[in-house]
């Protein structure tokens, strides 16, 4: 992970401002700092926006809206990846040959597309490879 672009999805984001995630919130935390200070993060729009959500109304103490946007307007400095009409297509695409839900097939799309060599996430198949891309469950 140390020099390849990596993606990220929601639940690292989540966990990295979740100071109540405990060891999750320590892990995702690290990793974000790391993916900082190499400058290969990389997220979607989606991601940013479930991520937005997420942080503000769901967690056990959740972020202001200014904390919020603070963090958003940080991670927009990262290159974020635009769900196109292309991205959709080629979603629906990865559902149908890997059986992901669309939603996740639109996460790994995004991570393709961006160029990414990992993707971090605890809902995929930790291990896998799609095209040139390997999921990682961090939390392993």
């Amino acid at each position: 992970m140390k020099d390849a672009l990596t993606f990220v999805d929601t639940n690292i984001l989540v966990y990295g401002h979740d100071r109540s995630a405990g060891q999750k919130h320590e892990r995702a935390a690290r990793i974000l700092l790391d993916l900082w200070e190499t400058g290969l993060g990389i997220p979607s729009t989606r991601v940013l926006q479930e991520f937005f959500v997420t942080v503000t109304t769901k967690i056990p103490r959740p972020l202001d809206l200014d904390q919020a946007e603070e963090v958003i307007n940080d991670l927009l400095l990262w290159n974020v990846v635009v769900n196109d009409t292309r991205a959709i297509r080629s979603a629906i695409d990865l559902q149908r040959r890997y059986r992901y839900t669309f939603w996740d097939s639109l996460i790994i799309q995004a991570a393709i597309s961006g160029g990414a060599g990992v993707l971090l996430s605890e809902d995929l198949q930790s291990g896998q490879v799609i095209d040139s891309l390997k999921i990682v469950n961090p939390f392993e």
